[in-house]
């Protein structure tokens, strides 16, 4: 019988992300639009909230490239840096 192990042991939440890597949140809400849960994004719930974006490390990952996609070509997002 093989048994299914999930290897995320932790998240990281978007504004702590955004913290972490000097970004905008509100930007990075629009850049991480184009990922999905097999990306490494999700959402956490508790009690009483709405729910908070967060990421998976390999979400940060993917997040970071996206970034770097988004900045050198800033018409992407409508963004002028």
């Amino acid at each position: 019988m093989t048994m299914h192990v999930n290897k995320v042991y932790r998240v990281t939440t978007i504004n702590r992300v955004a913290q972490d890597l000097g970004e905008d949140e509100d930007w990075l809400s629009d850049v991480v639009s184009e990922m999905d849960a097999e990306d490494g994004r999700l959402w956490v719930y508790g009690v009483g909230e709405d729910g908070v974006m967060a990421f998976t490390d390999f979400g940060i990952e993917t997040l970071m490239e996206l970034i770097r996609i988004h900045k050198e070509n800033p018409h992407l997002l409508g963004r002028q840096d």
